[in-house]
């Protein structure tokens, strides 16, 4: 696209690509200056309802005045209806590109930080929640002046739900754990996300790690991180304090917002005490969740995904997956509800037989039906989407609990006829064995 003008802007060359877009700089030939184009994939925009929702908040964004926060300056589309965004063009790296080159010192690290949270802060005040906060989206000017990117983006993707766009591992290590069951956010998750990139920031690693999806949604949700200042001894206490609270698993446990996070760091410039949070010891059954999805996942695949996918004109099977059961009679087990059906979705949409409808186009057809109040969906309303939206298949399941001992059941079916067409069973203590039985 070098050369051509879209509107009255020139662009005259790439900055960047990614999973959300291209992004070109250009020039604004009414009023002279350089500006950024992001043009955003077509597959983000098919969905009317997601469409008008993004448009809502990027317009939202726009109203924002901050110098911590990049300025938008337009929303428009193409002849062709491509979306894009006009943004402010700064001179400067993102913070990816800055923690890659160098680790770097404390006090730029805590200059950074407050930056970012001043930012977020002004944005949670106007009702903002960013969702997709992370080193990428984050741009230091020539200045050392933060400009926070991307607002709206994670919510059109669906990222809060852990769904194709967002299952890059990138994005999924700074999720926080409410993102990674895939229930409902507020302001407290960007908090997470800021702890997060403190961390990475003075350590040079990512708190939550694994050597796939499934295994860092594991470790975000039950394990505790490695203390930083065994990797970097240069960390204070007070510092690697701010830290934890900031990853509290559990929001009450977290910074409420992001003046309060603001107010500790400044205290520990000026050398006062903060105290340490205690960390919570996660107990170690819950890797049978991830190990199961992958179960699953084969077991779907080869028998539901590659015998009938040649009969299939779109190359992809359009899928829901519903909140399984809690069959456990404890309700502190009720998180699972949706926690086992996100692995499996992040699963699921690692195959490309699948076009999985993500957790939040649901909800928005809860929503067009009166239905806004729904936190669980059970199969009677999964069946209702699915007629809504025209899927014919429909995955949901169960779980019990007997002793140490945890079973889950698996059920793909149809959803006119509501014909089972592969079921599958599975139970395991820990990441002890599991026997798996196909239907």
């Amino acid at each position: 696209m070098i050369g051509q003008i879209v509107s009255h802007y020139k662009i005259t060359e790439e900055l960047g690509a990614g999973g959300m877009g291209v992004v070109y700089k250009a020039e604004d030939t009414k009023l002279k200056r350089a500006v950024a184009l992001k043009f955003l994939p077509p597959d983000l925009m098919r969905d009317p309802e997601a469409k008008k929702r993004f448009i809502h908040e990027a317009q939202a964004a726009s109203a924002l005045e901050h110098p911590n926060i990049c300025n938008i300056h337009e929303i428009n589309e193409t002849q062709d209806g491509q979306t894009y965004i006009v943004m402010a063009c700064y001179e400067g790296q993102s913070l990816k590109d800055k923690i890659k080159d160098e680790r770097l010192k404390i006090k730029e690290v805590v200059g950074i930080t407050k930056q970012v949270a001043r930012g977020m802060q002004k944005a949670h005040e106007k009702g903002i929640i960013h969702r997709d906060l992370k080193p990428a989206n984050v741009m230091i000017d020539e200045d050392g002046t933060v400009k926070i990117l991307d607002f709206g983006l994670a919510k059109l993707s669906g990222q809060t739900m852990l769904t194709k766009t967002g299952s890059t591992m990138g994005t999924i290590s700074y999720m926080s754990p409410e993102q990674a069951r895939g229930t409902e956010v507020d302001h407290r998750s960007d908090i997470w996300s800021a702890g997060v990139m403190m961390y990475e920031m003075l350590t040079g690693e990512l708190p939550f790690k694994g050597d796939y999806d499934q295994a860092v949604v594991y470790s975000i949700i039950n394990e505790d991180p490695t203390s930083p200042s065994t990797i970097n001894t240069e960390i204070p206490a007070a510092l690697e304090a701010i830290i934890y609270k900031a990853l509290g698993k559990e929001t009450p446990a977290r910074y409420q917002s992001m003046e309060e996070l603001l107010v500790d760091l400044q205290n520990y410039e000026q050398g006062l005490e903060i105290a340490r949070p205690r960390v919570k010891k996660t107990k170690k059954w819950y890797l049978w969740a991830a190990v199961l999805s992958l179960i699953m996942i084969l077991a779907v695949a080869y028998q539901f995904i590659y015998r009938p996918l040649a009969e299939t004109e779109s190359g992809s099977v359009p899928i829901v997956v519903i909140s399984f059961e809690n069959q456990t009679g404890d309700e502190t087990y009720d998180y699972l509800r949706r926690a086992i059906p996100s692995l499996l979705i992040t699963s699921l949409e690692q195959q490309r037989f699948f076009r999985v409808i993500t957790w939040e186009r649901l909800f928005d057809l809860l929503r067009q039906a009166g239905k806004e109040n729904v936190e669980n969906i059970d199969r009677e309303t999964g069946f209702e989407l699915c007629r809504m939206e025209g899927v014919q298949s429909i995955v949901l399941g169960s779980f019990v609990k007997a002793g140490n001992i945890f079973s889950t059941d698996i059920k793909v079916l149809d959803v006119e006829s509501k014909k089972l067409l592969i079921s599958a069973k599975s139970s395991g203590e820990g990441v002890g064995p599991c026997d798996l039985a196909l239907g």
